[in-house]
């Protein structure tokens, strides 16, 4: 039986405990630029944590530390979701 390949999906679609690979990042090249700067880079882990009261920002895991980015950040972050 064939498995299908896992979606590949922006961080702002994720709900609160999932996870997933950062595969690419699209967008605005500053908003790019500051997100790697950040430490978002392709083949890290990433997690939702917990979503401000109005949605925005969004707190996240990675690279061992919470960060707290804007939805419009979130969206640039494309991930393959963990199975």
């Amino acid at each position: 039986m064939k498995k299908e390949p896992m979606p590949f999906i922006s961080v702002n679609h994720l709900k609160v405990g999932q996870r997933g690979v950062v595969t690419d990042l699209e967008g605005d090249d500053h908003i790019v630029q500051r997100l790697l700067e950040m430490g978002v880079t392709p083949g890290c882990p990433v997690q939702v944590v917990r979503f401000a009261p109005m949605g925005d920002p969004i707190d996240i895991k990675i690279r061992g530390y919470h960060l707290s980015i804007r939805k419009r950040e979130a969206a640039a972050i494309q991930i393959r979701l963990d199975s």
